[in-house]
């Protein structure tokens, strides 16, 4: 795999340290477990192995990824496989894509609590859906969705929100036949951005009420219960972001989306353009603009780029992608066999999947000499030396 230029990890090596002295006591354990996670990443200090190329006498060490959900150089592979796994529960149906937007006001309160704020994001998003869906006015039909969560603007700022995949169309109350929903049109956004908003504001008072919520700096006032209430209230006259992007143009599609959106990161390594001691430039997309060009460049203190990274981390063990109704775990198997049945699709299997042909990861990428396939003649753990000694890859001429 080709290494990038400049990567997270180069910056963390170099400036992490200064970081982490210059703000002790204020990284969290979790923070501090990715930073180290991605300045080992593919490095010696995770052992590895050496492949060789069954065709020519090529050989080189590979060095063991993190798997760290944050590093950015993990995500591509984790992605191909975690979306090989999702293609055999792709229907013949269109399939459209929703967001929903904490607004700024919610999200300052969700900056110091993740793991609750963001669970009812999650939360709110689904049972939104699944009741208007529901409604015998709309759509009649129980639905499924899978759903993922990002907390970051192009520009690393603070930014929850949900994007969400679902089928058009679910199965009626009894079970019995699949409803379609019109071609082109889900649900009405309107009547979903109003239930969102009052199920999420309902549910913020419940987790104040049960002391779930924590406040600091100018919010501190929040704890008092009148004084958070009073904060919400202008917030139930607003209208709340939830958007509706076109229908996708078919199974492959939503595969395509998913591989890109499932496991990405606050910030890509071809994102990046320069880092020293003072800054950090990369690109980024200003999303304002409406015409014209958006990709732009920002230069950040490096210090400050580095906080930006790590307010993206989730709490240990949170989810960031989530199935609801249909495509819950424990009963999807059985929904999409039986959605399948009233299509009148015959049954996929395992060699029906499209893309994606599962190989193992660390054999994925060819011989760079001959493109020849590369097979492990060696494994080696942290802190060992390889017997093979693979030697230098040659240098292009």
């Amino acid at each position: 795999m080709p290494r990038h230029a400049l990567e997270v990890a180069d910056i963390f090596r170099s400036h992490g340290p200064a970081y982490r002295r210059a703000n002790s006591g204020h990284v969290s354990l979790s923070q501090l477990k990715v930073m180290s996670a991605i300045e080992t990443c593919r490095t010696e200090a995770l052992g590895g192995h050496v492949a060789a190329c069954t065709k020519c006498q090529h050989q080189h060490i590979a060095y063991n990824s993190c798997k760290n959900r944050h590093c950015p150089k993990c995500q591509g592979p984790a992605a191909r496989d975690w979306m090989a796994a999702r293609a055999e529960d792709l229907l013949p149906v269109e399939y459209f894509h929703l967001v929903f937007t904490l607004p700024a006001e919610i999200a300052r309160i969700a900056y110091w609590n993740k793991r609750a704020v963001y669970g009812l994001l999650f939360k709110a998003s689904a049972e939104t859906v699944m009741t208007i869906a529901a409604d015998p006015k709309r759509l009649g039909a129980r639905i499924g969705m899978t759903s993922v969560l990002h907390t970051w603007g192009s520009a690393m700022t603070h930014h929850p929100h949900i994007h969400m995949i679902v089928p058009g169309g679910g199965l009626s109350p009894g079970g019995s036949s699949w409803v379609a929903c019109k071609p082109g049109f889900f649900l009405p956004v309107r009547v979903l951005s109003r239930l969102f908003r009052r199920l999420l504001l309902e549910g913020l008072m419940e987790l104040h009420r049960t002391g779930q919520l924590a406040f600091f700096g100018d919010l501190t006032g929040l704890a008092d219960v009148a004084a958070f209430a009073g904060y919400l209230d202008p917030l139930r006259k607003t209208e709340w972001v939830v958007y509706a992007k076109p229908p996708f143009g078919g199974p492959e599609a939503v595969l395509a989306y998913l591989s890109r959106y499932t496991h990405r990161v606050a910030i890509s390594n071809h994102r990046l353009i320069s880092a020293d001691t003072d800054s950090v430039t990369f690109r980024w997309k200003d999303y304002r603009v409406k015409s014209g060009e958006r990709m732009k460049v920002m230069r950040l203190n490096t210090h400050e780029f580095i906080r930006r990274f790590l307010i993206h981390v989730l709490p240990d063990g949170f989810h960031r992608i989530r199935h609801y109704g249909l495509l819950a775990s424990a009963a999807r198997k059985a929904n999409i066999s039986k959605i399948r049945a009233l299509l009148g699709e015959k049954e996929k299997r395992q060699d029906d999947a499209p893309a994606a042909e599962i190989v193992p990861l660390a054999l994925r990428e060819p011989c760079p000499c001959c493109g020849g396939p590369m097979r492990i003649i060696e494994t080696f753990r942290r802190g060992e030396v390889p017997r093979s000694r693979a030697p230098p890859r040659k240098q292009a001429a």
